[in-house]
This record gives structure tokens, sequence and C-alpha cells, in this order.
């Protein structure tokens, strides 16, 4: 590549430092797709990631827009030419992919497509996907006169130069993509474990309220008859201890629920579980939204499971009546604040007698996507917890 100029390295630049500020899978092929076609001028991009049985488990294109994307329909299971590039190593460079034998057509609505540049991602020997680029955007004075593309309808604008350019980002696609997976792994294994922690508080709790419950009852059938007044005591009491189960088993529910944050995104995810909450409790639970676009998938996690946190103790140990969630944008980027009107409590108390109400996983995943957390609380004045992150 000696010889390019400033400003491809520049753009080489710019491609590699996009895909390095993603940790989540989806963002960075989506990443390594979009920095690929803007890298090289190209009209259209697509990256096919290989399953277990020779076909793409995901596909993800740029330059084609939603409603073509939906006319299109669904694609088949291997993709021609594209499909050959996750068994074979060479890059594909051509004038016309439509003259290619390989090439097995398309649907209706799917845009024409010419000149072609394609090659593998690889890990080592692994072939982690299969990139190409189509359309190469030029003046016409600027066509390619490269024997190796022969210029027969309008020629093949990818050039050598090209073809070593996208092969230097595919080797930088290939690092981002792996750590991504690397995170998402280790993501997979600490939520795991999360829910084995959740799962045998859940039985404890449980347990414990289910055979208070039962021994109460016991204790009112037995009362029934020599007793009636005591056994509508007992009968209460059951009522109650109830209710204290019903609120473990919909708080560890909500705890454990898959958040929906790839369909919904975190507004409406919030907005959802926020009204399930204003529902089930007897206090008045609120949300607010101003100004905030979509986030990172890791920030938009850390966001939902601290505001859920934040909720789980102003509405079990507060006993605040109103609860307000409010997310908004601000200087740095997102803000999400939950304040109660609750008991409050000594903050410094909190810490040196070793308990925390969950304050310490909340700093936890604030720092983890390069956020802060700060908590404001005094007895008998209520508690704010604010999360701010970058970007939004």
């Amino acid at each position: 590549m000696t010889g390019a100029p400033r400003s491809g390295l520049l753009a080489v630049s710019s491609a590699l430092l996009a895909m390095s500020r993603h940790l989540e899978v989806r963002d960075v092929l989506k990443t390594i797709v979009v920095s690929a076609r803007e890298l090289l001028d190209a009209e259209y991009a697509a990256l096919g990631v290989p399953d277990d049985h020779g076909g793409f488990a995901q596909f993800v294109v740029d330059g084609v827009s939603e409603e073509q994307w939906k006319a299109i329909g669904p694609l088949p299971r291997q993709h021609g030419i594209l499909a050959s590039m996750l068994h074979a190593a060479d890059t594909e460079r051509l004038a016309d992919v439509r003259e290619d034998p390989r090439f097995e057509g398309w649907p209706a609505a799917h845009p024409e497509m010419s000149d072609f540049l394609g090659l593998p991602i690889r890990d080592g020997d692994e072939i982690l996907g299969a990139l190409f680029l189509a359309n190469k955007l030029r003046p016409v004075e600027a066509r390619s006169t490269d024997p190796k593309c022969p210029e027969p309808h309008g020629g093949c604008g990818f050039t050598e130069e090209d073809e070593e350019l996208l092969g230097i980002f595919a080797q930088h696609a290939a690092l981002a993509l792996t750590n991504a997976r690397l995170y998402e792994r280790s993501r997979e294994l600490t939520i795991a474990e999360e829910r084995s922690r959740l799962a045998h508080e859940l039985h404890d709790a449980v347990s414990q309220k289910l055979f208070s419950l039962r021994l109460t009852a016991q204790a009112a059938a037995a009362l029934v008859d020599r007793d009636p007044a005591r056994a509508k005591d007992e009968l209460q009491q059951v009522a109650a201890l109830a209710a204290e189960a019903a609120d473990e088993l919909r708080a560890a529910v909500v705890e454990l629920r898959p958040a929906a944050l790839d369909e919904d995104g975190l507004v409406a995810t919030l907005r959802t579980q926020i009204q399930v909450l204003d529902r089930a409790h007897s206090a008045h639970v609120t949300f607010e939204c101003s100004g905030v676009r979509a986030l990172p998938s890791a920030q938009e996690e850390a966001l939902l499971r601290v505001a859920q946190e934040a909720l789980h103790n102003a509405l079990r140990h507060s006993g605040a009546a109103h609860v307000s969630v409010v997310l908004q944008k601000c200087e740095q980027g997102a803000e999400l604040s939950i304040t109660d009107d609750g008991s409050g409590f000594d903050t410094r108390a909190i810490r040196s007698a070793g308990r925390h109400l969950g304050l310490v996983s909340m700093r936890h995943r604030a720092g983890g996507v390069g956020g802060r957390l700060s908590v404001e609380s005094e007895p008998g004045k209520g508690t704010t917890i604010t999360m701010e992150v970058p970007g939004g």
C-alpha cells in the first residue's frame, strides 16, 4: 500500500477506530460492513457469518434501504459466490459478478450489482465471515485498466490497491470480531453465575415464606371450630405471607427475564417494565424520557440492570410512596436517575456495616461501560441513584 494517499490512511484509521469502540458482536458486524463500504467507496457491502451447516447464521448489509431489504424477502441459506468464500481463502475481484459461473441470481427486488470485491475474514484457519463490496463508485476517467478486470461492461472499479487495503482491514476486523465474541462469552458466564445466585436466593426466600404459610394455614384450620377469632387472625397472616411470597417471585422474574433490548430498545423496555411495577406495587412508579437516542448494546444493558436494581431496592426496602425514573440526554451522553421518597439511609453507615443494597454491583456495571454512578441519600429524605454513560 506504499504510495497510498494520506486521505486513504486516515480513512483506514477511522475505520479501525470505529471497530474498536464496540464490544457486542452485532455492533462489530455492522461497523465492519459500514466501514468497509465507506473505506473503498462502494455502493453496497455485506458480511455473512457462517453457521455449522455450510450456510450463513447472520447476514449484515449496508447500502440497501430497509424498504428494499423487506422487499427482497428471505435470502437463501447459501449465497452463491459469497458462500464459496466460507470454504476458500481466496480473494475474489470480478468485473461483473453476474458472469461468474457460481452466480445463482437474486430476488426481483435485489439491487443490480456488477463489479465485485470479496474476501474471507479469518482468525488463523477459522473463517469468521465472508465480506464483499459491490459497485465501486468512481468517475468514468478513473476506471481500471487492470488486466485482471478487463472492463467488459463498464469495467471493474476495484483495483489491486483496493484489494490490498481491504485485506489489511479484514485482518483488523478479525481481531475486533474475535474480541467481541470473547467478551460476549465472558458476559454469558457472568449472567449464568448471576442467575445461579438468584435461583438460590429465590429458593431460600420463597421456601421460607411457603413453609411459614403452610404452618400458619394448619394453625388456622385447627382453630376454626374452637377459636374462630384467632383462626381469622391466622388467616390474615396467611394472606400477608402469600403476598410476600408473590413479591419475592415477582422481583425474581423481573431480574431473570431476558431484557427485550434487541427488539424494543432501552426506552421501550424500561417503559414496559416500569408500567408492570406500577401496577404490581402500592407505590406509584413513573417514567420520563427525553432526547436519548439508541446507545451501544452494552450501555443499554448496564442502564437497564442498574434501573432494575435501584427499583428493586426502592420498592422492597424504602417504603416509598412514589418512585420516578428519568432517562435524559446530558452533556456527556445519557443520564439515568431513579428517585424515591422513601426512608433513605446513611451511605457511610451502609458501607461500614458491610451492607450495600447492590451498590457495588451497580457501580461495577456503570464502570464496565465507561460510565459512573452516584448515590444521594439521607435517613428520612429518600434516595436518588444517578448513572451517566458517554454517547447517546
